[in-house]
């Protein structure tokens, strides 16, 4: 079980998507599904709106993203958050997959991570390394053999995903149920 704090960690939106996010978030929990992260992007011609599900057990198939799709988008058009015209893409976080809530540092300990901080720490944004797991609210990394795991606040992490590398890779050949 996750410590509240750590719990309420999320870095599934910010902005205009995580408006888009606590709109459609209940839907998606109805179809019963979980958000990886919503994300607006692409331009200003043609912006793209990212909604990343999985099921609670990490499984997802296609026809679960043509469900979802249709959902939001009959919610979307009723309620109109975005201005103009966007694509709307409902996808798998994929293998690389990014680390958004607490759960995920400690379902994806043991395959390789990188890390951005929203400010450095020690003179560093960038860590990277073996994802150990969480101890309350840190996430805890080892970068190499030999030298002191890094402690980093939940609270300082900006960006965090999967590193694709031959053990993950195998992992999701091997079919298992976390890769």
């Amino acid at each position: 079980m996750l410590p509240a704090e750590a719990a309420a960690f999320s870095l599934t939106s910010e902005g205009k998507a995580a408006e888009v996010e606590r709109l459609i978030a209940p839907t998606v929990a109805d179809l019963g599904f979980e958000i990886v992260r919503v994300q607006l992007g692409g331009g200003q011609r043609r912006p793209t709106l990212q909604v990343m599900i999985e099921r609670p057990d990490g499984s997802l198939a296609i026809e679960d993203c043509v469900a979802v799709s249709h959902a939001v988008s009959a919610l979307l058009e009723v309620e109109d958050p975005i201005d103009g015209a966007y694509e709307l893409e409902v996808s798998s976080p994929g293998i690389d997959r990014p680390l958004t809530r607490a759960k995920d540092f400690l379902r994806w300990a043991g395959y390789e991570a990188k890390v951005e901080l929203k400010l450095p720490i020690e003179g560093r944004r960038r860590i990277k390394g073996r994802l150990i797991g969480l101890e309350g609210t840190d996430v805890i990394l080892a970068e190499a053999a030999g030298q002191p795991q890094v402690r980093l606040p939940l609270s300082a992490i900006g960006k965090a995903k999967l590193v694709l590398t031959d053990d993950l890779l195998a992992a999701g050949q091997a079919g298992e149920p976390d890769a």
